[in-house]
């Protein structure tokens, strides 16, 4: 028998066509004209599927993405469903991949797939991204590595994904680790583990949490805002190893005195952020004043973790615990 795959079909770019009206690229597609146009994917499985939504990436909320993470969630209780495949637009679903993965406790493969090119370009690469998805979520050797992204023959960690083009069919990185394996000819190559997981036990969101990013003489006129504006979290993308400038350090301490955590990453595209440095407004200082270290994720992650955190009712110190672990 086939292995059964619970397919979800919310949108994006492998989702549309041209309007003639407008001229530009708009969802169109359903799953199963989507389906029909991928050869011989029905000799890999057998679909259970969804036509959960056309929504264009930009489109996506994180409501919306805890909606997509429940169903798929109930999805994979059922002993039939041997994994999932979800078809995104790829503007954010590096987010709602790594959404899903923090919410999703399963050993069965979940696997996002999008496109770069619509299906009015003659090189519309939706068909061979999806087939790709398929042969990875029915791949034994998959099971346990959490919610994967399969694009461009790549396996990519959820947590580790960042879209770094916007338009090449390669632009879907893992910026420090590089790819979890590849789809070849004949078989899906499976070479490592996720460098790092977990699961954050929640059915709730809090989506008043603010990225305020820091550049050469930024002060601290929008993170007070922020404050004042009632968020409930705030990320600053920070500037190297996780720094920001000397104006910016009285809103910060203003929203740590108020109980508001604070996140700080880094502007940069690889690395880790670290108090290495000394000086005011670096590191040492941030973590002493209370603000929490993000690790290797960028502000967009580190946004939505700080979400579902908040969401699961965390203190602060199991958000700091959570962020620096």
């Amino acid at each position: 028998m086939k292995p059964r795959i619970a397919t979800f079909f919310t949108g994006g770019t492998i989702s549309m066509s041209i309007d003639p009206s407008t001229g530009g690229a708009v969802p169109a597609l359903s799953g199963e004209e989507i389906i029909a146009r991928v050869p011989g994917l029905d000799q890999l499985a057998d679909f259970d599927l969804v036509n959960f939504a056309r929504w264009p990436g930009p489109h996506v909320t994180p409501g919306r993405m805890m909606d997509l993470a429940s169903a798929v969630r109930e999805k994979l209780k059922d002993d039939g469903i041997a994994g999932a495949v979800v078809t995104h637009g790829t503007d954010t679903l590096e987010e709602t991949a790594y959404l899903l993965d923090l919410t999703i406790d399963s050993e069965k493969p979940v696997v996002f797939v999008g496109a770069m090119r619509n299906s009015s370009e003659l090189s519309w690469d939706g068909p061979e991204n999806l087939r790709a998805a398929v042969r990875v979520a029915v791949e034994p050797d998959a099971r346990g590595h959490g919610v994967i992204v399969a694009l461009n023959n790549q396996l990519i960690a959820a947590a580790e994904v960042v879209k770094t083009h916007t338009e090449s069919t390669d632009t879907f990185q893992s910026r420090d680790f590089g790819p979890l394996g590849f789809i070849d000819k004949d078989r899906v190559i499976v070479m490592r583990h996720p460098f790092q997981r977990e699961f954050i036990n929640t059915r709730k969101i809090e989506e008043r949490v603010d990225v305020i990013k820091i550049y050469a003489g930024a002060d601290g006129r929008f993170i007070n805002f922020a404050v004042d504006d009632g968020a409930k979290g705030i990320v600053i993308e920070g500037l190297g190893r996780g720094n920001v400038t000397v104006a910016a350090l009285p809103a910060i301490e203003r929203a740590i005195g108020l109980g508001i955590p604070v996140i700080v990453t880094s502007r940069c595209s690889r690395g880790r952020v670290l108090d290495t440095y000394g000086y005011e407004g670096a590191g040492k200082q941030l973590k002493k004043m209370g603000v929490f270290l993000g690790g290797m994720l960028p502000s967009h992650k580190a946004r939505i973790k700080l979400m579902l955190l908040l969401g699961a009712g965390y203190s602060n110190e199991q958000i700091r615990e959570s962020f620096e672990k």
